[in-house]
């Protein structure tokens, strides 16, 4: 639409000659009329000056044409923007931007086998010449890596200013919301309803009572990637090292997904009694009526805490539309937004206490665990040689 009109505004530019045959307006706003001697042939200089003239200013005209069809008057009017949030719960809060600015939103997803990696790749790929304005990733680490290797330019957003510092970059080269925790899921049917036997650290998935009957998704993409690279520094390497080792020895089922974790997990007629899985893919067993419990893990005086892992955002440098993908930052951010995603399927924590959380109360609010405290910048550059360990370790199938 934007593309047509802006054609057709610069045909209309390129066909407009002055009339001839009329009178001109003078100062006083009279009507002069028109010379009764026709004006004097031209020198060849001043014929090839006018033709000079002339092609300077038709190449000036289709240049901003083009211009007005990347941002036509009045402020950019489209702007690309790669989500790795599933495209289920974001596309209708991208297209409620769109509807609301008036501005065209370009949305190219990630898909689930790729687990934010294709985006981020693709973003490295296109450094010399982006295409990407904004990169909205549910994860933090991958952002951070991005950061570090230069590919995204400072926007400290005033609607991110309620945010806690601990999750946005002090020079706004990205800024975190909307977050997902990492829990246990526990089958009720064959565990029971009471909370006091279920597990309660993530040591429980190395107690040889339960073993060979939990899960965890292996960590070689997306959020459990993050939550064992955290882990490596939190626990150091001698301790993470021995706990894998009790995983192994435990015969703890080693998944493709968090999403497989919770399905395994949660059938009736199935084996295991709990899984480590992501508060949104246990949502979903929770709205299907399954029978599944949550457990924010490691909330004990002197444990860890529960990992946190919130969504995303930044502006990508040299970006074709910096203006557009500005105020889509402000929108993706805003409190409305967090409330919008807490109230949605994906069931996101939102990171200021003041916005209301999921529905399901099984779910905590920000205020009501204790978070585990870990460093993106760290963590982030630590990524590529934990996956690369682990996938000597786990495999990639």
């Amino acid at each position: 639409m934007f593309r047509a009109r802006n054609a057709a505004r610069c045909r209309a530019r390129g066909s407009h000659r002055p009339a001839t045959g009329t009178g001109l307006a003078d100062a006083a706003g009279s009507i002069r009329p028109p010379a009764v001697y026709p004006p004097a042939p031209p020198t060849m200089t001043t014929a090839i000056l006018r033709a000079a003239l002339l092609s300077t200013s038709t190449a000036l005209m289709f240049a901003a044409c083009s211009r007005d069809d990347a941002a036509p008057e009045g402020g950019a009017q489209r702007v690309t923007v790669y989500i790795a949030l599933d495209e289920e719960h974001s596309d209708r809060l991208v297209k409620l931007f769109g509807q609301e600015t008036g501005i065209d939103v370009n949305a190219r997803y990630d898909s689930e086998a790729s687990k934010t990696v294709g985006l981020v790749s693709a973003i490295l790929e296109e450094a010399e010449r982006p295409r990407c304005d904004v990169f909205w990733n549910n994860e933090l680490a991958h952002t951070v890596r991005l950061a570090q290797k230069g590919l995204l330019e400072p926007y400290v957003s005033p609607a991110a200013a309620a945010v806690p510092a601990a999750w946005k970059d002090a020079s706004g080269l990205w800024t975190g919301f909307a977050a997902r925790a990492r829990v246990i899921i526990v089958n009720t049917k064959r565990m029971g309803t009471d909370p006091s036997a279920w597990p309660k650290s993530i040591q429980d998935f190395a107690d040889p009572k339960w073993k060979g009957r939990c899960a965890i998704a292996r960590p070689l993409t997306g959020t459990t990637l993050t939550h064992f690279t955290a882990l490596h520094d939190a626990m150091g390497e001698k301790a993470f090292t021995a706990w894998l080792d009790a995983l192994k020895a435990n015969e703890v089922l080693w998944l493709q997904s968090n999403g497989a974790t919770m399905r395994e997990t949660s059938k009736d007629d199935g084996d295991l009694l709990f899984a480590l899985t992501d508060t949104d893919d246990f949502h979903v067993a929770l709205q299907k009526g399954l029978s599944v419990g949550c457990v924010f893990p490691d909330q004990d005086e002197g444990q860890l805490g529960t990992m946190l892992i919130p969504n995303s955002v930044a502006l990508v440098k040299g970006g074709p539309n910096p203006v557009a993908a500005r105020k889509l930052i402000d929108f993706v951010v805003s409190e409305r937004v967090e409330a919008l995603l807490a109230a949605a399927k994906s069931a996101q924590i939102p990171l200021r206490a003041g916005v209301a959380g999921p529905p399901a109360k099984e779910i905590l609010g920000i205020d009501r665990f204790k978070a585990m405290v870990w460093d993106p910048a760290r963590v982030a550059a630590n990524l590529e040689a934990r996956a690369a360990e682990f996938g000597k370790r786990f495999g990639g199938g």
